[in-house]
């Protein structure tokens, strides 16, 4: 089995034990040839193709969805053909590489232990049309149709557009906060779009609210208030339930940072595991491929907590060296630790 196919089955098997299917993009992702804030941009529609935000050329991405249907079809995974349609004023069709038949990277492969109901489910899931995609403006720019701006832009396929072009300017801005309104907002307005704004720090487009009609709102406001205390309830019990479960995944995580690293000190593992694996943190732990303890993403938590706590990285930093110099620094240092914990 050559390296490259090795490392596709491993972020296969990952994708497919988190969602029951898995994809070429969830492979390039778990493969770190993409980042997710790459594949939202070409969801948006903001970018020509995935191979124009890939690392590698269009005739490699083929390579890994050729080697991806390889080993569906070796373990029995069922092919379902998916639209990919953008997020744009249009839902223009996404573009993969841009030449030649692109249906390999369209090909969705399904778990076979879904049920026939269940899989009927997930296909119309995934070939259901997306949610209209507002990007709220950062800096200043100039509506392709009227060459007019203002604070929210859409992309269409002849550029940004806004609102008013766009005809979506009769809608009501709703921030994000309290999701059972934007829930039944959203399904209470014939036409929506959600509200996503660019974070410079986390290098991602981030979901700021929703636009939707207005008397949509006032009648979700109205059954908001109906079922106030019964949501409440139901808040709680979920805050605890999930609460439980961190505590479960994280001591799972500590287990197998001890089995990969035999010498690391149990406390170690613990605190590793801990910090990695905190909800909503967006880090390492909270990955698809850690929620299954890849081993390749355990190794990268623990790669991150030696950086941190056993170099001079951060010193480094703090002293002005560029990200890259300071890693390549503190690489001998780092190795060092690794080897030591793994005996």
């Amino acid at each position: 089995m050559s390296k490259l196919r090795r490392r596709v089955v491993t972020a296969a098997e990952a994708a497919l034990a988190q969602h029951k299917y898995v994809s070429t993009v969830d492979v390039l992702v778990g493969l770190g040839w993409l980042t997710s804030a790459h594949v939202e941009r070409w969801r948006q529609g903001r970018a020509p193709s995935l191979a124009k935000l890939a690392p590698v050329d269009g005739a490699r991405l083929r390579d890994v969805a050729d080697l991806l249907g390889e080993w569906a079809r070796e373990s029995g995974l069922t092919p379902s053909d998916t639209s990919y349609l953008s997020g744009s004023r249009d839902r223009a069709p996404l573009i993969f590489v841009g030449d030649g038949d692109e249906a390999v990277f369209r090909t969705h492969w399904l778990s076979p232990d879904l049920s026939p109901a269940r899989r009927e489910q997930m296909v119309q899931r995934q070939n259901k049309a997306p949610d209209l995609t507002v990007v709220a403006a950062a800096g200043a720019w100039t509506c392709a149709e009227c060459a007019d701006t203002g604070p929210y832009q859409i992309m269409s396929d002849t550029g940004p557009l806004c609102l008013t072009c766009a005809d979506l300017d009769h809608l009501e801005f709703l921030p994000a906060g309290d999701a059972a309104l934007s829930r039944r907002a959203k399904k209470e307005s014939a036409l929506s779009a959600i509200v996503v704004r660019f974070n410079a720090r986390r290098k991602r487009h981030e979901r700021v609210g929703i636009l939707v009609e207005e008397q949509a709102l006032a009648r979700a406001e109205e059954q908001c208030l109906a079922d106030e205390d019964a949501r409440l309830r139901r808040r709680e019990r979920d805050t605890a339930r999930r609460a439980a479960q961190d505590v479960e995944f994280q001591a799972r995580m500590a287990a197998e940072i001890q089995r990969l690293f035999p010498h690391c000190p149990p406390e170690r593992a613990t605190e590793i595991a801990d910090h990695a694996a905190v909800r909503g943190s967006g880090r390492v732990g909270r990955s698809a491929a850690a929620k299954v303890l890849a081993a390749e993403a355990v190794t990268l938590a623990v790669i991150a907590s030696i950086r941190h706590l056993d170099t001079d990285y951060d010193r480094l930093l703090m002293a002005g060296t560029p990200r890259k110099e300071a890693r390549a620094a503190i690489r001998p240092t780092l190795d060092r630790v690794l080897e030591s914990w793994r005996g």
